[in-house]
């Protein structure tokens, strides 16, 4: 009986040992993205999370920004599988089923599988923290994991292939990969162990340029109540005071940016233009999201860059990215001169546009041609900074000229400012009739040759035209000297 006792006692023990190192595991699972790995896990429970949201597709900046949204893209190619699998997909045997993409984490799900996407709460990689969290553990950054059923490169582990033959049709999780380092390790208990869930992430070898998601900071919304008023009226400190005066300019501002200073970080900024260089610009900016925090990559179709610079502007060894023609990096710089950022950052170019005079100007060439983005990073990280030669422009109506010989024009140019180089006259004229084409017509502009061919045949109009003639008797130059950063 004595034995029974004691066998009974260490089998309990046992138990409880296993069922407490069991929920460890579990916990530090959900943290890194892998509930889909668990080893208890159903996906045919019906859970209720409420009304499915819409997808979406750009980033929220407002109070209502959810960490580890998704960024829904439409996708139609055929090799990319369903994330959820062949057992919980909800579309087994249509090929055809329309399907998105999600630009940050580059998981494929089926439209119709999106509803049970959120019942298993997988999350895309945060991109920001929240405010009100006081925990030591988000002074570093998490590896976000997930599975994949095709792979390039060799295994962190083991140092072998993900790829076998006559695989290319398997429906098999074969890989785990991070989102963050891109590391990745064969589906195996001898490759993936359970200490690679913990693991901070170093953020790979573009660790230098990426802005960490524990920089960006989501602002909890002051509480307005009797009690906490009354709080505040007792305490009347000179720190309360600078703090409130603190929350007042970032009022409106949901995000605000706490930076680590490091000699060897370069966070980068990347504007993207998606209406130069055709559809160019909106592939760019879905991959640079992918290698980047998505919240450092910005779409100037949807907005400026004066929000994100000035979001931006206590960040340490600042460089900035635009990616479009000679007009982006122009507005750009504009912007820099009236934020009057001190000092002010650097300015690499990707060339998308059509002349891309400037890039030529800066080395970086006449012209995107599909060059991998890592290099182009690579290249931002490395490049030297060197001094841009700009210039003030200020237009004043002849006062010479009779009245009856003035037209119709603009009082106000929309940029004061003009870089490397300036034109008057045909050359001008062609450039502004290019501008105007496109304003009203832009899907006419969709293709780099299409538009070097407008240029051609517009440039060619205008001399059989001669509109310039005679114009150094009406026009006075005077030149003074500016500078900028650019590399």
């Amino acid at each position: 009986m004595i034995i029974c006792d004691i066998c009974t006692i260490y089998l309990f023990i046992y138990l409880f040992i296993y069922l407490f190192i069991f929920s460890i595991c579990r916990k530090a699972i959900s943290r890194s993205g892998l509930q889909h790995l668990a080893p208890v896990h159903s996906l045919n429970i019906a859970v209720s999370n409420g009304p499915v949201k819409e997808p979406r597709a750009a980033l929220e900046w407002t109070e209502n920004a959810v960490n580890g949204e998704h960024l829904w893209l439409e996708t139609n190619v055929s090799g990319d599988l369903c994330y959820l699998g062949e057992e919980s997909c909800q579309v087994k045997f249509s090929k055809s089923a329309l399907r998105r993409k999600c630009a940050a984490c580059k998981i494929v799900v089926h439209n119709a599988c999106m509803e049970q996407l959120e019942k298993i709460n997988f999350r895309c990689k945060p991109t920001f923290r929240e405010g009100g969290s006081r925990s030591p553990r988000e002074n570093f950054v998490r590896h976000h994991w997930v599975h994949r059923r095709r792979q390039e490169g060799k295994c962190k582990q083991c140092g072998k292939g993900f790829q076998q033959k006559f695989s290319f049709h398997s429906k098999e999780i074969v890989a785990i990969s991070c989102s963050w380092c891109k590391l990745a390790f064969h589906n195996k208990v001898t490759c993936f162990m359970l200490h690679h869930i913990e693991e901070p992430c170093s953020l790979g070898a573009h660790a230098a340029v990426i802005v960490p998601p524990t920089w960006i900071i989501k602002v909890k919304k002051p509480q307005n109540s009797l009690k906490t008023s009354t709080r505040r009226k007792k305490r009347t400190s000179f720190k309360r005071k600078a703090s409130k005066r603190g929350n007042e300019d970032n009022k409106g501002r949901p995000f605000v940016i706490k930076p680590i200073s490091s000699p060897l970080m370069k966070p980068l900024l990347v504007f993207v233009n998606p209406k130069s260089g055709g559809n160019q610009g909106t592939k760019i900016l879905q991959t640079f999201m992918w290698y980047l925090n998505p919240r450092q990559v910005f779409d100037l179709s949807q907005e400026g860059p004066k929000d994100a610079l000035e979001l931006y502007r206590k960040v340490p060894n600042l460089r900035i990215l635009a990616c479009g023609g000679d007009g982006t990096v122009g507005w750009i710089l504009s912007i820099l001169d009236e934020l009057q950022l001190n000092p002010q950052p650097p300015v690499a170019v990707l060339p998308l546009g059509t002349g891309n005079d400037l890039a030529r100007t800066l080395n970086w060439g006449g012209g995107y041609t599909d060059e991998p983005v890592s290099k182009i990073l690579c290249h931002v990280e490395d490049g030297t900074i060197v001094q841009l030669d700009r210039w003030n422009l200020q237009v004043e109506r002849n006062p010479d000229l009779p009245q009856d010989e003035l037209e119709d024009g603009a009082r106000k140019l929309p940029l004061s400012v003009f870089n490397n180089y300036f034109s008057l006259g045909f050359d001008a004229h062609v450039t502004l009739e290019f501008h105007e084409s496109r304003e009203a017509n832009p899907e006419k502009f969709n293709s780099r040759f299409r538009n070097k061919m407008f240029y051609a045949g517009a440039a060619f109009s205008d001399f059989l035209q001669r509109s310039s003639k005679d114009l150094s008797k009406h026009v006075k130059v005077v030149v003074s000297i500016g500078n900028s950063c650019c590399y």
